[in-house]
């Protein structure tokens, strides 16, 4: 770590060693959402759960993580990242030592919800560091940053697959507890910090801690009553709001048309993205057979594409703008959706091939699009403004599992694609269209955006 040199207790000199253990940290986070999914069927027979029951390893892990990713982003605007950074990495730590070690499922989900406790702070954070530190080399991390996500969620479950599959999902545990190594590398790297002035409207983030609970059980779940519950929660959050002055969330910030405008394109574009991850496996298992290695060996190429992408998409952004990638990520995402509408039932390589296309629209988007969300936002509310970022971002990665989930279930009313004729078509040709069209939607929409901001500069 010698070229990290901390001029102060407030600055950070950029350096890709830096980079390098934040992605890193990242990477575990990410993994950490993805990996465990496929030991399910396993912890379900070690401790002789229902279906429904082992549901909660991921339903407690999707709540508390999404929530959060935004309530960190608040306290990065108060306290010192180095001390919210070295916290969540102890927590994820932890929780994964709680996993390994339980004796009981009530043990496990507590193991669970201490990992997303941890694993929150990270994304959060690390989208926050080239804001605050070297906004001259932000889109450059940004593009890193993306590149770890895509890869990392991409690898998760063959990761989780192999561990579990060769020793036990016990094991998958103990790679959250080796993220602890970092800590001493972190409390060295990054710098002191100190508290800002300032306070957190604690009402307010429990009402929104309230909204984002109610939301995603009404997503994952598809019922009716937590929708109702969250409809009243953001009632009293839009009073709250205008009650306090400093309230959780600056109503200022979602009044920016810029930054609302990106927020949206990034929520539809993670949801497609995301609907192809969830929907891929499924597919491939259904209708070609596939093993749980064939499957992670057909997405692989595709989620290392996307990391080695996101160094050269964060360099560009850097000189020619986050406009022109997020249109770009867009184009990439839509056109294979709208391949894998028609190819569906084909040889798996040319579904292969049109899963590539999709897949390396992911680091475009998300890079391209935390950069423009940076540009809207002053130094004050980078925390906020990019924790409610990828709190957006997982939200539409939940509400596209669960929505998708269901129009596999209503099966045969979907199974349509004007191009096909033949008796092929399934389900998920109708899916992927769909996408297909949302995706061209969005970048329609995003266009006019595009043509407003310009015309205004």
């Amino acid at each position: 770590m010698n070229n990290i040199h901390i001029q102060n207790k407030e600055s950070l000199t950029y350096s890709p060693k830096i980079i390098l253990l934040i992605c890193l940290a990242l990477a575990f986070a990410v993994m950490n959402g993805t990996m465990f999914n496929i030991a399910l069927p396993d912890v379900a027979e070690t401790f002789a759960l229902r279906t429904t029951q082992v549901s909660w390893m991921v339903t407690s892990f999707i709540t508390v993580f999404a929530l959060g990713t935004l309530i960190y982003g608040r306290l990065a605007d108060l306290f010192p990242i180095r001390t919210l950074y070295t916290t969540g990495i102890a927590l994820l730590a932890l929780g994964g030592l709680i996993g390994f070690l339980a004796i009981s499922y009530e043990m496990l989900i507590i193991g669970r919800i201490d990992q997303a406790m941890g694993a929150a702070a990270i994304p959060s954070l690390s989208f926050i560091i080239p804001v605050r530190y070297f906004p001259e080399h932000r889109g450059q991390v940004f593009g890193y940053l993306a590149a770890t996500i895509a890869f990392a969620s991409g690898i998760g479950p063959i990761v989780g697959g192999f561990v579990g599959g060769i020793l036990s999902w016990r094991f998958i545990f103990l790679i959250s507890v080796i993220s602890a190594l970092a800590i001493p590398i972190f409390r060295k790297s990054l710098p002191v910090g100190s508290r800002r002035p300032g306070k957190i409207d604690y009402i307010g983030a429990l009402l929104v801690g309230l909204l984002v609970i109610c939301l995603l059980f009404a997503l994952t779940k598809l019922i009716v009553l937590p929708l109702f519950m969250a409809g009243c929660v953001f009632i009293l959050l839009v009073w709250r709001i205008k009650a306090v002055p400093d309230p959780f969330i600056n109503p200022k910030m979602l009044k920016h048309a810029s930054y609302s405008r990106i927020l949206l394109t990034s929520f539809f574009g993670t949801f497609i993205i995301s609907g192809v991850l969830f929907t891929m496996p499924l597919l491939l298992r259904e209708l070609y057979r596939s093993s749980t290695m064939e499957i992670g060996l057909i997405m692989f190429p595709g989620a290392l594409a996307a990391g080695l992408l996101g160094k050269y998409v964060g360099k560009s952004i850097m000189y020619k703008g986050g406009e022109r990638f997020t249109l770009f990520g867009l184009m990439f995402v839509t056109c294979g959706t709208l391949i894998l509408s028609y190819v569906i039932g084909s040889s798996v390589w040319i579904v292969t091939i049109a899963l590539f296309i999709a897949y390396i629209g992911f680091p475009f988007i998300q890079s391209a699009t935390a950069d423009l969300i940076s540009q809207c936002l002053d130094e004050k509310e980078s925390g906020t403004g990019l924790g409610l970022f990828n709190l957006v971002n997982f939200f539409a990665g939940a509400f596209s599992s669960a929505f998708l989930a269901k129009l596999i279930e209503m099966d045969e009313m979907f199974a349509f694609h004007p191009l096909r004729t033949d008796q092929a078509n399934v389900v998920y040709n109708g899916i992927y269209l769909i996408l297909g069209i949302l995706g061209l939607l969005t970048t329609i929409s995003f266009l006019i955006g595009l043509k407003k901001i310009m015309q205004k500069r």
